[in-house]
Protein backbone atom coordinates (compact mmCIF):
# COMPACT_ATOMS: atom_id res chain seq x y z
CA UNK A 1 0.00 0.00 0.00
CA UNK A 2 1.24 3.44 -0.96
CA UNK A 3 2.21 5.72 2.33
CA UNK A 4 0.22 9.19 2.67
CA UNK A 5 2.50 11.81 1.57
CA UNK A 6 2.01 14.49 4.66
CA UNK A 7 2.09 18.00 2.93
CA UNK A 8 3.02 21.60 4.70
CA UNK A 9 1.54 21.39 8.04
CA UNK A 10 -0.65 24.40 7.87
CA UNK A 11 -2.29 23.18 4.46
CA UNK A 12 -3.03 19.83 6.09
CA UNK A 13 -4.67 21.56 9.34
CA UNK A 14 -7.20 23.96 7.07
CA UNK A 15 -7.98 20.28 5.07
CA UNK A 16 -8.75 18.95 8.36
CA UNK A 17 -10.81 21.87 9.47
CA UNK A 18 -12.29 22.45 6.14
CA UNK A 19 -13.50 17.92 6.22
CA UNK A 20 -14.95 18.55 10.02
CA UNK A 21 -17.40 21.39 8.58
CA UNK A 22 -18.27 19.08 5.46
CA UNK A 23 -18.92 16.53 7.94
CA UNK A 24 -21.11 18.41 10.57
CA UNK A 25 -22.56 20.59 7.65
CA UNK A 26 -26.25 19.40 9.14
CA UNK A 27 -26.07 20.99 11.94
CA UNK A 28 -26.45 24.74 11.18
CA UNK A 29 -29.63 24.14 9.70
CA UNK A 30 -30.76 21.57 12.47
CA UNK A 31 -29.65 24.51 14.96
CA UNK A 32 -31.69 26.95 12.85
CA UNK A 33 -34.38 24.86 12.56
CA UNK A 34 -34.34 24.37 16.74
CA UNK A 35 -34.94 28.61 16.93
CA UNK A 36 -37.57 28.92 14.12
CA UNK A 37 -39.51 25.96 15.63
CA UNK A 38 -39.07 28.18 18.84
CA UNK A 39 -39.47 31.20 17.65
CA UNK A 40 -36.68 33.09 18.68
CA UNK A 41 -35.83 35.28 16.00
CA UNK A 42 -39.79 36.33 16.13
CA UNK A 43 -39.38 36.91 20.15
CA UNK A 44 -37.00 39.11 19.72
CA UNK A 45 -38.25 41.16 16.83
CA UNK A 46 -41.39 41.73 18.64
CA UNK A 47 -39.47 43.19 21.78
CA UNK A 48 -37.67 45.49 19.19
CA UNK A 49 -34.04 45.34 21.07
CA UNK A 50 -31.68 42.20 21.93
CA UNK A 51 -33.07 39.98 24.86
CA UNK A 52 -31.43 37.42 27.75
CA UNK A 53 -31.91 34.04 27.51
CA UNK A 54 -34.09 34.80 30.61
CA UNK A 55 -37.16 36.86 28.47
CA UNK A 56 -36.34 34.30 25.48
CA UNK A 57 -37.06 31.50 27.89
CA UNK A 58 -39.91 33.00 29.70
CA UNK A 59 -41.57 34.12 26.42
CA UNK A 60 -41.22 30.32 24.68
CA UNK A 61 -43.36 29.49 28.22
CA UNK A 62 -42.50 25.88 28.16
CA UNK A 63 -42.37 24.65 31.94
CA UNK A 64 -39.11 21.78 31.46
CA UNK A 65 -37.47 23.80 28.75
CA UNK A 66 -33.59 23.47 29.48
CA UNK A 67 -32.05 27.33 29.55
CA UNK A 68 -28.21 25.63 29.32
CA UNK A 69 -28.84 23.37 26.22
CA UNK A 70 -30.82 26.66 24.38
CA UNK A 71 -27.56 29.28 25.17
CA UNK A 72 -25.35 26.27 23.55
CA UNK A 73 -28.01 26.17 20.36
CA UNK A 74 -27.71 30.33 20.69
CA UNK A 75 -23.64 29.98 21.37
CA UNK A 76 -23.17 27.69 17.75
CA UNK A 77 -26.03 30.48 15.79
CA UNK A 78 -23.94 33.55 17.04
CA UNK A 79 -20.84 32.23 16.13
CA UNK A 80 -21.82 31.75 12.75
CA UNK A 81 -23.31 35.22 12.48
CA UNK A 82 -27.04 34.38 12.45
CA UNK A 83 -27.81 36.52 16.16
CA UNK A 84 -25.29 38.98 17.72
CA UNK A 85 -24.37 38.52 20.99
CA UNK A 86 -23.36 41.22 23.61
CA UNK A 87 -22.93 41.55 27.90
CA UNK A 88 -25.05 43.67 30.28
CA UNK A 89 -25.40 43.91 34.13
CA UNK A 90 -22.88 43.47 36.56
CA UNK A 91 -19.31 41.93 35.76
CA UNK A 92 -21.35 41.64 32.36
CA UNK A 93 -22.68 38.33 33.34
CA UNK A 94 -26.04 38.43 31.56
CA UNK A 95 -25.85 38.40 27.55
CA UNK A 96 -28.10 39.46 25.15
CA UNK A 97 -28.97 38.21 21.94
CA UNK A 98 -30.16 40.26 19.05
CA UNK A 99 -31.05 39.82 15.28
CA UNK A 100 -28.84 40.09 12.33
CA UNK A 101 -29.13 40.67 8.66
CA UNK A 102 -29.48 36.82 8.46
CA UNK A 103 -31.96 36.16 10.93
CA UNK A 104 -34.30 38.78 9.80
CA UNK A 105 -35.24 36.54 6.99
CA UNK A 106 -36.59 33.76 9.74
CA UNK A 107 -38.81 36.21 10.65
CA UNK A 108 -42.23 34.29 10.30
CA UNK A 109 -44.59 37.10 9.45
CA UNK A 110 -42.10 38.67 6.67
CA UNK A 111 -43.01 38.62 3.57
CA UNK A 112 -40.06 37.23 2.71
CA UNK A 113 -39.25 35.05 5.21
CA UNK A 114 -37.12 31.63 4.40
CA UNK A 115 -38.40 30.30 7.20
CA UNK A 116 -40.76 28.14 5.91
CA UNK A 117 -38.41 27.13 3.14
CA UNK A 118 -35.98 26.07 5.90
CA UNK A 119 -38.64 24.10 7.55
CA UNK A 120 -39.66 21.88 4.48
CA UNK A 121 -35.48 21.02 3.44
CA UNK A 122 -34.89 20.20 7.27
CA UNK A 123 -37.93 17.95 7.15
CA UNK A 124 -37.61 14.57 7.20
CA UNK A 125 -39.43 13.96 3.91
CA UNK A 126 -36.62 15.95 2.35
CA UNK A 127 -33.87 14.31 4.65
CA UNK A 128 -34.76 11.06 3.98
CA UNK A 129 -34.05 11.02 0.06
CA UNK A 130 -30.48 12.35 0.64
CA UNK A 131 -29.43 8.60 1.68
CA UNK A 132 -30.03 7.68 -1.70
CA UNK A 133 -27.43 9.90 -3.53
CA UNK A 134 -24.86 7.06 -4.54
CA UNK A 135 -27.37 4.75 -5.52
CA UNK A 136 -28.97 7.57 -8.00
CA UNK A 137 -25.17 8.54 -9.23
CA UNK A 138 -24.71 4.80 -10.01
CA UNK A 139 -28.23 3.62 -11.03
CA UNK A 140 -30.05 6.69 -11.92
CA UNK A 141 -33.25 8.37 -10.97
CA UNK A 142 -33.89 11.12 -7.93
CA UNK A 143 -33.94 9.92 -4.03
CA UNK A 144 -36.94 11.33 -3.56
CA UNK A 145 -39.01 9.09 -5.51
CA UNK A 146 -36.80 6.15 -4.47
CA UNK A 147 -37.91 7.34 -0.53
CA UNK A 148 -41.12 7.91 -1.03
CA UNK A 149 -42.86 5.87 -4.13
CA UNK A 150 -43.67 9.01 -5.95
CA UNK A 151 -42.25 11.94 -7.37
CA UNK A 152 -42.18 15.24 -5.44
CA UNK A 153 -44.93 16.58 -7.83
CA UNK A 154 -47.17 13.77 -7.22
CA UNK A 155 -46.55 13.05 -3.76
CA UNK A 156 -47.79 17.02 -3.66
CA UNK A 157 -50.90 16.09 -5.00
CA UNK A 158 -52.16 13.19 -2.61
CA UNK A 159 -50.74 14.85 0.34
CA UNK A 160 -52.03 17.88 1.72
CA UNK A 161 -49.85 19.07 4.02
CA UNK A 162 -46.57 18.89 2.01
CA UNK A 163 -48.64 20.52 -0.46
CA UNK A 164 -49.22 23.19 1.95
CA UNK A 165 -45.49 23.20 3.13
CA UNK A 166 -43.85 23.18 -0.56
CA UNK A 167 -46.26 26.08 -1.45
CA UNK A 168 -45.71 28.40 1.33
CA UNK A 169 -42.00 27.40 0.88
CA UNK A 170 -42.15 28.42 -2.45
CA UNK A 171 -43.65 31.73 -1.81
CA UNK A 172 -41.27 33.29 0.80
CA UNK A 173 -38.52 32.52 -1.64
CA UNK A 174 -40.40 34.22 -4.64
CA UNK A 175 -41.44 37.21 -2.25
CA UNK A 176 -37.30 37.94 -2.50
CA UNK A 177 -36.56 37.12 -5.92
CA UNK A 178 -39.58 39.88 -6.23
CA UNK A 179 -37.79 42.64 -4.71
CA UNK A 180 -34.62 42.26 -6.45
CA UNK A 181 -36.88 42.10 -9.58
CA UNK A 182 -37.49 45.22 -8.37
CA UNK A 183 -34.54 46.68 -7.53
CA UNK A 184 -32.44 45.51 -11.37
CA UNK A 185 -35.61 45.26 -13.51
CA UNK A 186 -37.52 48.04 -13.23
CA UNK A 187 -38.43 49.08 -16.78
CA UNK A 188 -38.08 45.72 -17.90
CA UNK A 189 -42.19 45.10 -17.72
CA UNK A 190 -43.37 48.64 -19.04
CA UNK A 191 -45.36 48.14 -22.02
CA UNK A 192 -46.54 44.80 -21.22
CA UNK A 193 -50.54 44.16 -21.26
CA UNK A 194 -50.25 40.74 -20.51
CA UNK A 195 -48.07 38.05 -18.53
CA UNK A 196 -48.57 34.58 -17.03
CA UNK A 197 -46.62 33.00 -14.39
CA UNK A 198 -46.00 29.30 -15.26
CA UNK A 199 -45.67 27.23 -12.21
CA UNK A 200 -46.16 30.28 -10.17
CA UNK A 201 -47.84 28.13 -7.27
CA UNK A 202 -49.84 30.50 -4.95
CA UNK A 203 -49.32 33.15 -7.32
CA UNK A 204 -47.63 35.42 -4.79
CA UNK A 205 -45.15 36.69 -7.57
CA UNK A 206 -47.53 37.28 -10.61
CA UNK A 207 -49.44 39.08 -7.46
CA UNK A 208 -46.74 41.73 -6.19
CA UNK A 209 -45.88 42.14 -9.73
CA UNK A 210 -49.20 43.36 -10.90
CA UNK A 211 -49.45 45.51 -7.83
CA UNK A 212 -46.16 47.12 -9.03
CA UNK A 213 -47.91 47.21 -12.46
CA UNK A 214 -51.27 47.72 -12.29
CA UNK A 215 -51.28 47.84 -16.46
CA UNK A 216 -50.39 44.20 -16.44
CA UNK A 217 -52.85 41.34 -16.87
CA UNK A 218 -51.59 39.00 -14.70
CA UNK A 219 -52.20 35.00 -14.88
CA UNK A 220 -51.06 32.61 -12.56
CA UNK A 221 -50.37 28.83 -14.24
CA UNK A 222 -49.74 25.86 -12.26
CA UNK A 223 -51.56 22.24 -11.67
CA UNK A 224 -54.94 22.22 -10.49
CA UNK A 225 -53.72 20.58 -6.70
CA UNK A 226 -51.80 23.64 -6.88
CA UNK A 227 -53.99 26.52 -8.01
CA UNK A 228 -56.62 24.70 -5.74
CA UNK A 229 -55.04 26.19 -2.81
CA UNK A 230 -53.98 29.67 -3.95
CA UNK A 231 -55.54 32.72 -2.77
CA UNK A 232 -57.08 35.10 -4.88
CA UNK A 233 -54.68 38.28 -5.93
CA UNK A 234 -56.20 41.48 -7.22
CA UNK A 235 -55.47 41.84 -11.19
CA UNK A 236 -54.52 37.68 -11.12
CA UNK A 237 -56.77 35.02 -12.55
CA UNK A 238 -55.92 31.47 -11.63
CA UNK A 239 -56.15 29.12 -14.59
CA UNK A 240 -54.62 25.17 -14.05
CA UNK A 241 -53.26 23.50 -16.71
CA UNK A 242 -50.03 21.49 -17.69
CA UNK A 243 -47.14 23.02 -19.07
CA UNK A 244 -46.07 19.94 -21.03
CA UNK A 245 -49.66 20.76 -23.08
CA UNK A 246 -50.19 24.18 -23.17
CA UNK A 247 -49.19 27.47 -21.36
CA UNK A 248 -51.65 30.52 -21.72
CA UNK A 249 -51.06 33.08 -24.63
CA UNK A 250 -49.44 36.43 -22.89
CA UNK A 251 -47.17 38.84 -24.12
CA UNK A 252 -44.46 37.75 -21.34
CA UNK A 253 -44.39 34.57 -20.10
CA UNK A 254 -42.47 34.06 -16.72
CA UNK A 255 -40.55 30.82 -15.33
CA UNK A 256 -38.90 31.44 -12.43
CA UNK A 257 -37.19 28.11 -10.61
CA UNK A 258 -38.95 25.71 -13.10
CA UNK A 259 -36.38 24.42 -15.65
CA UNK A 260 -33.92 23.69 -13.29
CA UNK A 261 -36.37 20.95 -12.10
CA UNK A 262 -36.44 19.08 -15.29
CA UNK A 263 -33.59 17.53 -17.77
CA UNK A 264 -32.83 19.45 -20.92
CA UNK A 265 -35.70 16.77 -22.91
CA UNK A 266 -38.02 18.02 -21.10
CA UNK A 267 -36.75 22.02 -20.37
CA UNK A 268 -37.10 21.69 -24.25
CA UNK A 269 -40.10 20.57 -24.48
CA UNK A 270 -41.38 23.26 -21.92
CA UNK A 271 -39.62 26.28 -24.04
CA UNK A 272 -41.03 25.06 -27.42
CA UNK A 273 -44.77 25.67 -25.15
CA UNK A 274 -43.55 29.01 -24.14
CA UNK A 275 -42.94 29.87 -27.62
CA UNK A 276 -46.18 28.53 -29.11
CA UNK A 277 -48.05 30.98 -26.15
CA UNK A 278 -46.03 34.12 -27.02
CA UNK A 279 -46.81 36.65 -30.12
CA UNK A 280 -44.11 36.17 -32.55
CA UNK A 281 -43.17 39.82 -32.87
CA UNK A 282 -43.50 41.43 -29.05
CA UNK A 283 -43.11 38.15 -27.15
CA UNK A 284 -40.56 37.93 -24.37
CA UNK A 285 -39.78 35.09 -22.45
CA UNK A 286 -38.08 36.02 -18.37
CA UNK A 287 -36.24 32.92 -17.07
CA UNK A 288 -35.10 33.67 -13.40
CA UNK A 289 -32.61 30.95 -12.52
CA UNK A 290 -29.05 30.56 -11.04
CA UNK A 291 -26.37 30.66 -13.92
CA UNK A 292 -23.36 28.66 -12.68
CA UNK A 293 -19.44 29.80 -13.08
CA UNK A 294 -17.95 28.24 -10.15
CA UNK A 295 -14.53 30.29 -11.36
CA UNK A 296 -16.58 33.44 -10.22
CA UNK A 297 -15.89 35.02 -6.68
CA UNK A 298 -19.84 35.14 -6.46
CA UNK A 299 -21.26 35.45 -2.96
CA UNK A 300 -24.36 32.91 -4.00
CA UNK A 301 -21.71 30.46 -5.83
CA UNK A 302 -21.54 27.59 -3.33
CA UNK A 303 -25.31 27.66 -2.92
CA UNK A 304 -25.72 27.07 -6.46
CA UNK A 305 -23.75 24.51 -6.60
CA UNK A 306 -26.11 23.14 -3.70
CA UNK A 307 -28.81 23.74 -5.40
CA UNK A 308 -27.41 21.38 -8.01
CA UNK A 309 -27.43 18.79 -5.73
CA UNK A 310 -30.42 19.36 -4.47
CA UNK A 311 -32.17 18.91 -8.02
CA UNK A 312 -30.55 15.85 -8.20
CA UNK A 313 -31.41 14.22 -5.22
CA UNK A 314 -35.68 15.77 -5.02
CA UNK A 315 -36.26 15.87 -8.81
CA UNK A 316 -34.41 15.01 -11.84
CA UNK A 317 -33.29 18.41 -12.72
CA UNK A 318 -29.80 20.33 -12.57
CA UNK A 319 -28.38 24.17 -12.61
CA UNK A 320 -26.94 25.26 -15.31
CA UNK A 321 -24.05 27.16 -17.05
CA UNK A 322 -24.95 30.05 -19.83
CA UNK A 323 -23.41 27.86 -22.41
CA UNK A 324 -26.03 25.52 -21.38
CA UNK A 325 -28.73 27.91 -21.22
CA UNK A 326 -27.64 29.28 -24.86
CA UNK A 327 -27.94 25.66 -25.95
CA UNK A 328 -31.46 25.07 -24.40
CA UNK A 329 -32.74 28.47 -25.40
CA UNK A 330 -32.13 27.51 -29.21
CA UNK A 331 -33.41 24.27 -29.66
CA UNK A 332 -36.66 25.47 -27.96
CA UNK A 333 -36.92 28.42 -30.43
CA UNK A 334 -35.23 31.22 -29.01
CA UNK A 335 -32.67 32.50 -31.06
CA UNK A 336 -31.30 35.17 -29.13
CA UNK A 337 -31.44 36.42 -25.07
CA UNK A 338 -29.54 38.74 -22.26
CA UNK A 339 -28.31 37.81 -18.98
CA UNK A 340 -29.29 40.22 -16.37
CA UNK A 341 -27.24 39.96 -12.74
CA UNK A 342 -29.79 40.57 -9.87
CA UNK A 343 -28.49 40.87 -6.08
CA UNK A 344 -29.91 37.69 -5.00
CA UNK A 345 -29.20 33.74 -5.77
CA UNK A 346 -30.96 34.06 -9.00
CA UNK A 347 -30.27 35.79 -12.43
CA UNK A 348 -32.92 36.87 -15.19
CA UNK A 349 -32.62 35.23 -18.85
CA UNK A 350 -34.47 37.11 -20.94
CA UNK A 351 -35.13 35.45 -24.19
CA UNK A 352 -36.59 36.37 -27.36
CA UNK A 353 -38.49 34.16 -30.04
Amino acid sequence: MERLEVGDPDEMVRGEATLWQCIFGYVDGMALKCVVELGIPDIINSHGCPLSLFYIAKSINHPSLDTDRLSRVMTLLVHRGIFTSSSEGKHNATTLYGLTNSSKFLLRDSKRSLAPLLMLENHTWMIQPWHQLSDIIKEGGNGFSRSHGLELWDFASVNPEFNILFNGAMSGASNIMVEAMKTSYKDGLNGVGSLVDVGGGSGAMVGEIVKAHPHIKGINFDLPHVVAMAPQYEGVTHIAGDMFESIPAADVILMKWILHVWNDENCIKILKKCREALPKKIGKLIIMEAVLNPEEQDLFEHTKLMFDMLMMVEVQGKERSEAEWKRLLEEGGFGSYKIIKVPTLLSIIEAYP
